[in-house]
């Protein structure tokens, strides 16, 4: 109960300034960006409902593809979310709050980078995800593309949205859409890992081997190996597992540990790059 009332408590301070970066910098100076957001802006361009109200069915309606399409236990780890941070926008929403006292689209796009990468990161970092483009990007590469890794189907599908928001909102509009989607992919790293990779390794010391290979392989969908080692204070043979994951899924494989094996050790390194089949590798046969 206490861990689940800290998460919340990181959630809503998460939800409270992606919302803000939306209402108080983003929609005031007719930005836009990629993910549900972007979708959301090129809705709104057409439909004048609330943008609270038509991200939130909009995070609906995908959440509801997400439980018919790859099942109950993908749609479980953006849920919270769904729920939460659209509320938080209908409430940010009714105080009409304008960071900026005049329209700056350079630093509307730079403070709303910062803003939603720190509201992604925080999520992220707590071992949630939203109900987006992403969930649609893991729909499309288990029923329609499996050779593909999901982190370029995501890129295309962000792509998309901004391409389709330079016919409607124009191309500056566009090429600031894709200044705030960097800043905000920078930030996400930052708040998990500081400015570095995307890929970490984690070593793994557990009693609870088996249930961890399980929850990497079924649950992340990753890759593990292992190897023997022996610890010389004991003098007991254990397993030691290698998984190479992004900074999100090692937070997901950090709580399941907390919950089955407390006395679990765990190493966490940063790697520069990974060349080999997996996601978010690099192919060993690039730029030969």
């Amino acid at each position: 109960m206490k861990q689940r009332i800290i998460d919340y408590f990181f959630l809503i301070l998460a939800c409270a300034i992606g919302a803000f970066a939306t209402t108080a910098v983003m929609i005031p100076n007719g930005l836009t960006i990629g993910g549900l957001t972007g979708i959301v802006r090129i809705m709104q361009y057409y439909v004048s409902f609330d943008f609270s109200l038509m991200y939130y069915a909009g995070a609906f309606v995908i959440l509801i593809i997400v439980i018919a399409t790859i099942g109950i236990k993908e749609a479980k780890k953006v849920l919270v979310v769904t729920i939460m941070y659209p509320a938080i926008l209908f409430v940010l929403e009714l105080f009409d709050f304008k960071l900026l006292e005049e329209k700056d689209v350079i630093l509307a796009a730079i403070f709303c980078g910062v803003f939603s990468g720190v509201c992604n990161g925080i999520v992220f970092w707590r071992g949630y995800a939203f109900c987006g483009t992403e969930s649609i990007a893991k729909i499309i590469k288990k029923k329609f593309m499996p050779q593909v890794d999901i982190s370029k189907i995501l890129l295309a599908l962000d792509a998309c949205i901004i391409i389709i928001s330079a016919f409607i909102y124009g191309r500056n509009i566009a090429l600031y859409a894709l200044v705030t989607q960097f800043i905000a992919s920078k930030m996400v790293d930052f708040i998990m890992y500081g400015f570095e990779t995307k890929i970490v390794q984690v070593d793994i010391i557990t009693s609870k081997a088996e249930e961890t290979i399980e929850f990497v392989m079924k649950s992340l969908d990753r890759g593990v190996s292992s190897r023997k080692t022996v610890g010389e204070f004991t003098g007991k043979e254990k397993k030691e597992l290698v998984v190479l994951c992004s900074p999100r899924e090692s937070m997901l494989l950090k709580k399941f540990l907390a919950q089955t094996d407390p006395g679990a050790f765990v190493t966490v390194l940063h790697v520069d790059t990974v060349w080999g089949s997996g996601k978010g590798f690099t192919s060993i046969e690039k730029d030969i």
